[in-house]
């Protein structure tokens, strides 16, 4: 279930160059539409009548010239598309459930990821495909991929975004400033270090990517790029644009990604791709972001201490804010947004635990039942496994029913 009904709705207002760094006001030069996307325009023949999406559903029409932006939601049980214009209407959407392919006794989340991929774009109505200027996805914070930097094929099964690895916290808690965001079990840098202490072979060659980073490069064929949101949790400071020195001391620093800013170009749709779809020639692959940040954006909130809440399989609360708040004892952190800070965090309860415990028919019966106005006596915490990330991090955190 993705976090948010129409995450990538309004994901496109990041693909345009970075703002200042926070605190930091430099003159950037700025850029129009067209240059921003690294697409031209092209003369269309003829206006295509499309359909908005929502209630009110009305004929819109695509004027001559007029380009399309892509966006993909990668969520914890599916992904969806949404294809946009400059305005934000949503000119056509769709969905996709994963497939589960087993490896093993264990689920092959990459082979369904990669499915679903190709999926949605066969999924993007035909007439829209050469009107596409640029192509991007968000994915879960914090899933992690290792793969050989040479074929970017996995050299490990993933590890999810709500997965835990105590084992490697002493470590990281021993390199990493106090109270980092690093230093939860379930962040990114605990991951590679538990997969760096596990696995024995293959070091030199592999190479880290978060799931929308090998997502787009699918599309684009160029190993080893990131965004700045999806790298938070490996360590990667945003404030100064680079990884910290304690991080690039380590023996596995080699394994990391080379970062920018989410919706910068990474280059044009391969080849092989574009002609299999139907993409223009000039259509572009740009750097993701996290699904939380997606929701965020999607909700339209910009004014500092707006806050946004998305409920999905899990919880994830975003607040913005003109300063940066982080401390790993309650799971809270924050991502740049230009010059503002994203300031939040993400729980393992949600519609994911609700699921395993009623069908969806008693689940709208019992929340008819509902009084938001009085409180609950009730006093539960379900989770669908042991550990909890927000708003305190525990990896031991018991469900309580």
């Amino acid at each position: 279930m993705a976090a948010s009904l129409h995450h990538l709705t309004f994901f496109f207002p990041l693909l345009r160059p970075p703002s200042p760094k926070p605190g930091n006001h430099s003159s950037r030069k700025s850029v129009s539409g067209t240059e921003l996307h690294g697409a031209t325009s092209k003369p269309n023949p003829r206006a295509i009548m499309a359909f908005a999406s929502g209630k009110d559903t009305q004929e819109v029409v695509l004027q001559p010239g007029e380009r399309l932006y892509l966006g993909m939601d990668f969520g914890t049980s599916g992904a969806r598309y949404a294809l946009i214009d400059k305005q934000g209407t949503i000119h056509s959407e769709g969905k996709r459930e994963y497939p589960f392919y087993m490896s093993g006794e264990t689920i092959d989340w990459v082979q369904s990821w990669k499915t679903t991929i190709f999926s949605l774009l066969e999924d993007v109505p035909v007439h829209f495909r050469p009107l596409v200027a640029s192509i991007s996805i968000d994915g879960t914070s914090a899933t992690t991929i290792i793969v050989d930097s040479n074929t970017g094929e996995p050299l490990w099964r993933p590890f999810l975004y709500n997965e835990s690895c105590p084992d490697a916290l002493p470590m990281v808690k021993s390199i990493a400033p106090v109270n980092h965001t690093v230093c939860s079990g379930s962040s990114t840098l605990c991951k590679l270090v538990s997969w760096w202490n596990t696995e024995d072979s293959k070091k030199e060659s592999a190479l880290l990517l978060h799931q929308a980073d090998w997502l787009l490069w699918l599309l684009h064929g160029k190993l080893g790029v990131s965004d700045y949101n999806n790298a938070l949790k490996v360590g990667y400071d945003p404030e100064v644009d680079s990884y910290p020195p304690w991080l690039l001391a380590q023996p596995y620093s080699h394994l990391l990604p080379s970062v920018t800013a989410p919706g910068t170009s990474i280059g044009c749709l391969k080849e092989n791709i574009r002609t299999q779809f139907g993409f223009s020639e000039d259509c572009v692959v740009c750097t993701g972001t996290t699904d939380s940040i997606a929701a965020f954006l999607a909700a339209r909130a910009t004014q500092p201490g707006k806050a946004v809440t998305s409920l999905g399989s899990t919880l994830a609360i975003k607040l913005l804010s003109t300063r940066r708040i982080e401390d790993a004892r309650f799971g809270v952190y924050s991502h740049r947004l230009d010059d503002k800070w994203l300031v939040g965090g993400a729980s393992n309860t949600g519609g994911a635990v609700l699921r395993e415990l009623f069908t969806d028919e008693q689940l709208d019966k019992l929340s008819e039942q509902i009084n938001p106005m009085e409180a609950s006596p009730l006093d539960y915490y379900p989770l669908t496994a042991a550990g909890e990330r927000f708003p305190v991090a525990d990896p031991n955190l018991a469900p309580r029913y």
